[in-house]
């Protein structure tokens, strides 16, 4: 590619540099690849599909990192407050230095578990990252998507000291055998002096439904007030397999604490319906949430190329995917003219552009009053964290409450009325709390 192309495109005449470290519509290789192959087109900026080759974008994406370099450009820091509608925030840095960190959870107010992406359990002790990991994990297939992603504590923790993880398994390989299958995979088990012990196996799927794609496994853990544990499967990248029940994948799944099936699970009449399943049709579910005071299930869920969605998730009920969906493949190719198809539910509420939603938590605290049961929604994409806030079972308001730290994986409620919020790049795990003048 000639120079003068590619200089033209570092110092863009009607746009800011693109060396100085801010990266509006996502940081991720992976976002500016695909913002330059398929555009962003409700903002005017073309698909380069069909006149860059994809090698031509990794060198232009190569040339604008090494110029970054060159530059000394480093993201700017973490901001030290932020104002919204109703407070002014004290943003504080609670860990930081970890690796893709996916999850948090309290184990009591002053002890915090955090999984990295890798396959480790971080803890933080009255503020202090502890430095060694939690040893004897399960091993987890950290490959694209993959790897250690939820961690739960369970509510009666207290008395019986159980700590619930998502993560994708893989099979062994066999011989002549490209790559082993893989699948979302559940298992608690206890932490005693700092080491992972009496494992058990809560939901493990039946090995030939496993694929061999290395994206979409969800997975989130949620429990809702009478004891049931709910999960999410992505799709695993078979989009149509969302919609079949006698499959595990693009759905969710409810079971009790031990592993074993509800009896008044929804499929429990089809002799071909996995017995675990509670709805279909589920794209990527990156964010669970029960409401406080109704005990329903909410949801986010990673759409294509627009139309991510928050779901209240019912029963048997079947959420579309892929059948019906407000997105468009990320090339620009239709899946479905379809965005409604009677007995399908629609979305309580969807974005398009997506945000590329992660994390989802019902404020439950008392730092923030005025945010008492208001959403609190990740966005990957946008670096943001959003509160939402809710009218029954309407959105009425979408605000950016936290923007430009840093890709928000997960977001909860801490034990304090504090507002953790996990980063990725920078792997930091950060406090929010109301500044007082």
């Amino acid at each position: 590619m000639a120079q003068p192309c590619i200089n033209s495109i570092v110092q863009p005449v009607t746009s800011g540099s693109l060396v100085d470290g801010i990266w509006q519509y996502g940081a991720a290789d992976s976002y500016k690849f695909r913002n330059v192959k398929f555009g962003i087109l409700h903002l005017g900026m073309p698909s380069y599909d069909g006149i860059l080759k994809d090698d031509d974008i990794r060198a232009i994406m190569k040339y604008v990192s090494d110029s970054e370099k060159s530059a000394g450009t480093v993201k700017p820091a973490i901001v030290k407050e932020f104002e919204t509608l109703d407070y002014k925030l004290n943003v504080e840095v609670f860990a930081e230095g970890l690796e893709i960190p996916w999850a948090i959870d309290f184990l009591d107010p002053s002890t915090a578990l955090i999984t990295e992406k890798p396959g480790r359990v971080r803890v933080v002790i009255k503020g202090k990252l502890q430095p060694e990991p939690v040893k004897n994990i399960p091993k987890v297939l950290n490959e694209g998507q993959g790897g250690l992603m939820d961690v739960a504590v369970d509510p009666d923790y207290s008395q019986n000291g159980w700590v619930y993880l998502a993560f994708s398994h893989v099979l062994d390989k066999k011989a002549g055998e490209e790559r082993p299958g893989a699948m979302t995979k559940i298992v608690r088990g206890k932490i005693e002096n700092n080491t992972w012990a009496n494992e058990q196996v809560l939901f493990e799927a039946p090995h030939e439904t496993y694929r061999t794609t290395r994206h979409h496994y969800g997975c989130r853990i949620v429990f809702d007030p009478e004891g049931y544990l709910y999960f999410a499967i992505g799709d695993r990248g078979a989009g149509f397999q969302a919609q079949d029940n006698s499959l595990p994948n693009g759905k969710v799944h409810r079971i009790h604490k031990d592993g074993k099936i509800p009896a008044d699970n929804p499929y429990m009449s089809d002799p071909k319906a996995m017995k675990s399943l509670y709805s279909l049709g589920n794209r990527n579910i990156q964010g669970m949430a029960i409401h406080p005071e109704t005990g329903e299930l909410w949801t986010t869920e990673h759409g294509p190329m627009g139309g991510d969605e928050l779901n209240l998730i019912k029963p048997g009920k079947n959420y579309g995917w892929e059948t019906i969906t407000y997105g468009i493949n990320y090339n620009g190719t239709i899946i479905t003219e379809l965005t409604h198809m009677e007995g399908m539910e629609q979305p309580n509420f969807y974005w398009t552009p997506s945000i590329a939603v992660c994390g989802l938590d019902f404020y439950r605290g008392d730092l923030f009053k005025k945010w008492k049961n208001k959403l609190l929604v990740g966005a990957l994409k946008y670096e943001e964290v959003r509160l939402l806030s809710l009218e029954g079972n309407r959105v009425m308001h979408d605000e950016v409450i936290l923007k430009g730290q840093g890709r928000v994986r997960d977001v909860q409620t801490g034990p304090d009325g504090a507002i953790y919020v996990v980063l990725n790049d920078p792997g930091t795990v950060l406090k929010l709390m109301p500044k007082i003048d």
